[in-house]
């Protein structure tokens, strides 16, 4: 079993010296460490360990399997420490050259908040994945719990296409892809554009964008939910910010939450963006519910995790102090060009 976990080791060790960016990485993990990764498949090698060798055989393939998680870890964080460094070259240069030549153009809001969260939970060991703007209803739906006629879906005012497919009303769609193509453990975020036959106000629009993220893993439980979503906003908004969890009923996490953040725009007083309540609805999270790990090819005996659906739009609003979420799709070049350096 030694001969093995070293020639494992220094295979893994090997591999990585190779590697310069995140998605390999992703790959070399789930190669390793995935749910048929080569270290999986050798602690399923100690089931034919005697008794009396199990104790030591077993300490020494997690001892392997923790040292491949640190230094994926350590060089996750410096590709991303790498990557850091470059965009405020390349933003340093930008600016330079503001200098010389007319201005051309801006980042709009969101994009500049998506692209801020990113590097955020990038930093934290998340990769990054896209997902169709068009899904289908098993996706939408079905595989989070949502069979066809639940009342759940009276929530979502859904745009259908003659074809039957359907334009995603959350990001929540790309979960059961993503726990499909990883497996657990897992860790992913998936921003993108979303489409609901709201009615137009203050605070909601028929397109807006969120981001999606998952972890999971054995033994994930609401704390971690909670540090990393404090984590992420204090980061984004550069100070502590006061946020609460109260109950909320969604079929594919148990239990459900939403997560509120005290206004920042009226600072918790009142005002239309936060309906006069002083906190603003920001991220449905949870539990993702034993149905959903199941769809999603994940064993919920052996593993929880925990899903949120992050609103980049009510974001940006917070962060650069907007008080109608129309002005973003307004195409009003006067009040988006003024976010470009915020």
């Amino acid at each position: 079993m030694k001969e093995k976990a070293d020639a494992l080791h220094k295979e893994f060790l090997d591999r990585l010296a190779g590697l310069s960016d995140t998605q390999a990485l992703e790959n070399l993990r789930v190669e390793f460490l995935g749910k048929k990764g080569k270290i999986t498949q050798l602690m399923g090698e100690l089931r034919g360990v005697s008794a009396e060798e199990k104790k030591a055989a077993g300490l020494l393939v997690n001892n392997l399997k923790n040292a491949v998680q640190d230094r994926l870890k350590e060089r996750v964080d410096e590709l991303s420490a790498a990557a850091f460094d470059a965009m405020v070259s390349e933003s340093r240069a930008y600016e330079e050259a503001l200098l010389i030549a007319p201005a051309r153009g801006s980042f709009h809001p969101i994009t500049l908040m998506q692209r801020t969260c990113e590097e955020i939970f990038r930093s934290m060991g998340f990769t990054i994945e896209e997902y169709p703007e068009i899904v289908d209803d098993f996706n939408c739906f079905q595989a989070l719990n949502i069979p066809e006629f639940h009342p759940a879906r009276d929530m979502q005012d859904t745009y259908y296409l003659d074809n039957g497919q359907l334009l995603k009303t959350h990001t929540s769609a790309a979960q059961n892809s993503i726990m499909r193509k990883y497996g657990s453990p897992l860790r992913a975020v998936f921003p993108g554009r979303c489409f609901r036959n709201e009615a137009v106000d203050a605070s909601h629009e028929n397109t807006f964008f969120q981001m999606e993220g998952m972890m999971i893993d054995r033994d994930i439980s609401i704390a971690n939910l909670i540090y990393f979503m404090k984590t992420m906003l204090s980061e984004v908004f550069l100070r502590d910010v006061t946020v609460r969890l109260r109950p909320g009923f969604f079929p594919f996490v148990e239990p459900g939450f939403e997560l509120d953040i005290r206004c920042l725009i009226c600072g918790g007083g009142g005002c239309p963006s936060c309906k006069h309540a002083g906190w603003l609805e920001l991220c449905p999270c949870g539990m993702i519910h034993p149905k959903v790990l199941e769809y999603g090819g994940i064993d919920p005996e052996e593993n929880s995790g925990f899903a949120f659906g992050l609103g980049l739009t009510r974001l940006a609003m917070m962060k650069y102090g907007v008080k109608d979420i129309r002005t973003f799709n307004s195409c009003n070049l006067k009040a988006l060009s003024q976010f470009a350096n915020a």
